[in-house]
């Protein structure tokens, strides 16, 4: 018997040529596509305007895949909720939906695990194991809505894993989440976040979707980036910028700089300067983040260590802010749960 299909994944152009080659009309295929993407039909038997031999083949044909909560931690500070969810084949990802002024924002995984290997991120801790679909990236919204009962009006890809290391998935997901016969949601209520990778950058800005592109550089300076993000050797700083120059030029969307403010390590005067030459000319905004504490690594800082380099940034001409903080008591160090969670597996398992 054939390994069912993800119907969740498959575009509506897509989702047509099934159902034609099945011997279906094509709008059937919109019907579906409207109870899947819609109304979030978890089953074939809820597609009650569907013909009953059609759901009982499509049953056979396709799964509707889900995603389970494994743990919740809601803040008492504020309206941030963290998730931890169980995919179908055990995997874990994470989620955070977080309250703003204009709305609910939802931070998402794009894979179990992380390949890059920044000396600061949990994510990596316990290594990269599969990229998620593009089915699995649209249910960390719908179970979130579910769950919370909140509507999502902004979204970032900024959870576990590197968005442009799941390129061809990561597209396909902003194809279906766009879809005005679906969710409808303006791509220019999405930033999508990067470690780097410059070919992917120059690739998306091609595509011209209208997103907001978000680059971690997190030292100003090739060796120090080179020392907590591998990534940089491969794609130094002098193509990065080049690349963002690219985008900015291909999208007219101003690329935003994410740095993790790390005491001692990249939050100096000299570092100051050197990010200002760095970004000189592009009117850059740089989003200032202290660095999340890992149990693993000796990286740290205070919101005033980012506060002081915010002040050195604005002296010497950058458009610099503090990233708002959110849920600082639920674990905020993203992959956190997820580690903790395997960790706890593997011990099981002895």
């Amino acid at each position: 018997m054939s390994e069912q299909r993800d119907i969740l994944s498959l575009t509506l152009p897509e989702l047509q040529s099934e159902l034609t080659a099945m011997g279906e009309p094509k709008f059937r295929a919109a019907q579906i596509y409207r109870w899947l993407h819609r109304r979030k039909a978890q089953s074939f038997a809820e597609m009650l305007d569907i013909p009953s031999k059609l759901r009982t083949e499509l049953d056979a044909q396709f799964c509707i895949k889900s995603l389970f909560v494994a743990r919740k931690l809601a803040s008492s500070l504020d309206d941030t909720v963290k998730y931890l969810y169980r995919l179908s084949d055990g995997q874990h990802v994470e989620t955070v939906l977080m309250h703003y002024h204009n709305g609910w924002r939802l931070c998402i995984s794009t894979q179990v695990g992380c390949k890059m290997g920044c000396a600061f991120c949990a994510s990596t801790i316990a290594g990269y194991v599969r990229d998620l679909t593009p089915s699995e990236m649209l249910l960390q919204i719908d179970e979130t809505e579910r769950n919370a009962g909140v509507t999502i009006s902004g979204l970032v890809l900024m959870g576990i894993g590197e968005p442009m290391d799941n390129f061809a998935n990561v597209m396909q997901f902003l194809t279906l989440l766009s879809d005005p016969e679906g969710r409808g949601m303006s791509l220019r209520h999405v930033t999508v976040s990067t470690c780097g990778i410059v070919p992917r950058i120059r690739e998306l800005a091609d595509r011209k979707t209208g997103l907001t592109l978000a680059v971690s550089l997190h030292n100003p300076t090739d060796a120090g980036r080179s020392k907590v993000m591998p990534v940089n050797r491969r794609y130094p700083l002098s193509e990065l910028m080049e690349a963002c120059r690219y985008y900015f030029e291909k999208t007219g969307r101003r690329v935003t700089y994410e740095y993790a403010v790390m005491e001692g390590e990249n939050d100096g005067e000299p570092d100051a300067r050197a990010l200002a030459k760095l970004l000189k000319g592009q009117g850059a905004h740089v989003n200032l983040i202290p660095v999340n504490s890992v149990r693993e690594t000796s990286y740290h800082a205070t919101r005033k260590a980012a506060q002081r380099f915010m002040q050195r940034l604005e002296a010497l001409g950058v458009h610099a802010t503090v990233r708002r903080t959110l849920g600082s008591d639920i674990e905020a160090a993203c992959g956190q749960l997820r580690h903790e969670a395997d960790r706890a597996i593997s011990e099981e398992k002895r």
